[in-house]
């Protein structure tokens, strides 16, 4: 009799899980973590200068809301589409280049952005930089997944964090750099976009080196799924597309139309109304940094519910709220709602820890992609209606936290499989 055949089948469940706590506590790679968020948060950096350049260029070309919710679809549904492909093309084929590839898609699309004399080079310039965020994104997650150390919301929340404070400095730049400078102060953001490149090359020689060494990327990483049917699983992932989805129309509304919102309402100036977005925006950092560690303390499902359902009563105070009250509400809205974003992504991957990329992909490009769509419908609604009525019916979005009712448990239903 073989040695294998003398291993019981829960033997076999013993052995995989002490491989998995050997992993823990091995560590995570805190460099490599890291130099991942500080690579995201030069990515997100930079792409959030479109938004916070909308009034420039509504000004510039003379836009309506619509045309301004086009061009933000333009970034969003290339960012969306290209996130689960190529998350699905290095589940199964090592790709240590296509961090730095994507970074250089965004640099020819800064480059763009800074001298396009059209709408529609414009349109092609924001498509580039969502082809660069598309690549960049789900690359990112699995190296981190790799960096873990079996932390797995801690270090998405380490890399995510790298975003959302990128994201918050784009107001602040547009404010004090791209303002005075014109359209054309973009285009002094290439040489951020070389920087992030090289660093992203550097990440890739750890990324190659450990693919080598593990013989398939990640196969040490994920863990073992829970014991769901097909048909749960893909259950599973449709409750948490509606959280993603959820959380990805509100945050829209605020990230594409807050500063139009202050104009309108309070008479603020382009510049005040950006110091405004910048404080939601560092808000929404903060929460996606501190929701990682809660998840891996009290459970994914309670900190996704709490997320997506807790700012219902403050997004529905928020259309009359006076211009501090509306600071107020928002920092808190952006600091409940965006704890979540890391707990969906580690759960998601949770139920199929093998295809990591297409599972990052899919969820992180379902947040650009409906972002992008609600950029268009809420412009139209504006155009038609007024900003005050688009945060009225976005108000109730929250209310699809309700079901989270209907997700179980992961780590618990993982040790009873032990």
């Amino acid at each position: 009799m073989s040695a294998n055949a003398e291993i019981p089948a829960g033997g076999a469940a013993v052995a995989r899980a002490g491989m998995e706590r050997a992993h823990a506590d091995a560590g995570p790679v805190h460099l490599i973590l890291w130099t991942m968020c500080g690579a995201h948060f030069l990515n997100d950096m930079l792409q959030s200068l479109l938004p916070a350049i909308f009034p420039l260029l509504k000004t510039a070309y003379d836009l309506d809301f619509t045309r301004i919710g086009l061009l933000a679809l333009a970034f969003q549904i290339t960012a969306s589409l290209f996130q689960p492909l190529v998350g699905m093309y290095t589940d199964k084929r090592p790709t240590p280049w296509a961090l730095a590839a994507g970074m250089g898609s965004t640099l020819v699309g800064l480059l763009l952005m800074g001298t396009a004399g059209s709408y529609y080079a414009l349109m092609f310039a924001a498509a580039m930089v969502g082809t660069g965020s598309a690549i960049f994104h789900p690359e990112g997650s699995r190296v981190v997944r790799m960096a873990s150390g079996g932390k797995l919301g801690t270090a998405q929340s380490i890399f995510q964090v790298g975003g959302n404070f990128g994201q918050a400095s784009g107001p602040l730049l547009a404010a004090f750099v791209i303002v005075p400078l014109g359209q054309r102060g973009i285009v002094w953001f290439a040489l951020v976009a070389v920087l992030a490149m090289a660093v992203l090359m550097r990440v890739g020689r750890w990324y190659a080196e450990r693919v080598r060494i593990e013989g398939k990327r990640g196969r040490s990483m994920g863990g073992e799924a829970p014991d769901f049917s097909r048909g749960k699983v893909l259950f599973i992932i449709g409750i948490l597309l509606m959280m993603m989805f959820s959380k990805s129309f509100y945050t829209s509304s605020l990230n594409t139309f807050y500063t139009f919102y202050l104009m309108e309402k309070f008479q603020l100036s382009l510049r005040d109304s950006q110091l405004y977005l910048f404080l939601y925006m560092a808000s929404v950092a903060a929460g996606v940094y501190f929701g990682g560690p809660l998840g891996d303390r009290f459970g994914r499902k309670y900190i996704i519910w709490f997320s997506i359902l807790g700012p219902l009563p403050f997004s529905l105070a928020l259309p009359y709220a006076s211009l501090g009250w509306s600071a107020a509400l928002t920092v808190v809205i952006g600091f409940i709602m965006s704890s979540s974003l890391s707990q969906i992504v580690v759960y998601a991957m949770e139920l199929s820890p093998k295809r990591t990329g297409l599972l990052s992909g899919l969820f992180l490009g379902f947040a650009f992609g409906m972002s992008g769509l609600a950029a268009v419908a809420l412009g139209q609604l504006a155009d038609a209606y007024g900003l005050d009525v688009v945060y009225r019916i976005c108000a109730w979005t929250p209310a699809i936290g309700l079901l989270c009712w209907f997700l179980p448990e992961l780590s618990t239903i993982r040790r009873r499989q032990v």
